[in-house]
């Protein structure tokens, strides 16, 4: 019954996305009407180098972020190798394509088939993200100024968002190790001081990593982009990637933000961001794929004929 509805919820899931991707891509295309030329041309104006350089940025982000993974989880308890987790993690973030709901679930899923005497058991694998998420919070919600002038908020909300933020953080920071149950063990973390400055440390790379990604797409297609846009950017996709609108969530999230500077410049931006994040996770989850081919063709040639 328990994989059966896990099957029922991943297949509302993915119509759910097919969906919203549709949906997303239909309302950009209604607003690019009479700007193909444009954006055709604003497409081309990346030279190849930078894109590759892009896609190198979206990989190294990526990397940070699962060695962050790598820090909560030995916190929390586990003794898998970095080289498994990492695999875990490039698989898993395939997933991301569709939701970052689901390529969390699928990372744990993955950790947890390959090393599952290293491994915590799952409460405590999904707690382990809680450290992350909740630093990744915290510095979104310090840098949601960006905000306040293209959405034309209030100047006083980033202040509530970090307040609340932070106490959010200390929050489960008190909670985490209390007891034995794996959850709190999960948050470790937020306790440990060596392991909370390298997840830190840690996100902090990953972020600028995108934030440098978001800026040179921005203007390899001609927007006069700051980093504080590009930062509002990211921002942008990180909340709308929570929605089911699947992989044209960068063109929504750069025509949101910069969209007063020509619907076709920073929707042809937004697609850049897309294929050059696709290739980054294609990368890493193609050296995952290799490194599990020698294991397991080792793993055959042990079995009984």
């Amino acid at each position: 019954m328990a994989v059966a509805s896990r099957r029922g919820d991943v297949r509302r899931g993915v119509v759910l996305t097919v969906l919203g991707t549709a949906a997303v891509a239909g309302l950009l295309a209604w607003a690019l009407a009479g700007k193909r030329d444009e954006f055709s041309a604003a497409l081309g104006a990346a030279p190849i180098w930078l894109l590759l350089l892009a896609a190198a940025l979206q990989l190294a982000a990526l990397i940070s972020r699962s060695e962050a993974w790598h820090a909560s989880v030995r916190a929390a308890g586990g003794t898998v190798s970095r080289r498994r987790l990492h695999g875990a993690a490039g698989l898993g973030n395939l997933a991301s394509l569709l939701n970052t709901q689901v390529a969390t679930a699928a990372r744990i899923a993955v950790l947890r088939r390959t090393a599952p005497a290293d491994a915590p058991r799952v409460p405590a694998l999904i707690a382990a993200e809680v450290p992350i998420i909740g630093f990744e919070v915290v510095l979104a919600a310090a840098a949601s100024f960006t905000l306040v002038a293209p959405l034309g908020l209030p100047w006083w909300v980033p202040l509530i968002a970090v307040a609340a933020a932070a106490a959010g953080v200390v929050a489960l920071g008190r909670l985490a190790g209390k007891g034995r149950r794996d959850c709190w063990r999960g948050l470790a973390a937020l306790r440990d001081v060596r392991a909370g400055r390298v997840v830190i440390a840690l996100v902090l790379v990953a972020v600028f990593a995108q934030i440098l990604r978001n800026w040179m797409m921005l203007h390899a297609v001609g927007v006069d982009a700051s980093v504080f846009d590009a930062t509002a950017v990211l921002i942008a996709m990180v909340t709308l990637s929570q929605l089911p609108v699947g992989p044209s969530v960068g063109a929504a999230a750069v025509v949101l933000i910069l969209g007063a500077n020509g619907v076709a410049l920073t929707a042809a931006a937004g697609v850049l961001l897309t294929v050059t994040g696709i290739v980054g996770a294609l990368c890493f989850a193609s050296w995952a794929a290799l490194d599990r081919l020698p294991r397991a063709r080792r793993t055959r040639l042990r079995r009984p004929a």
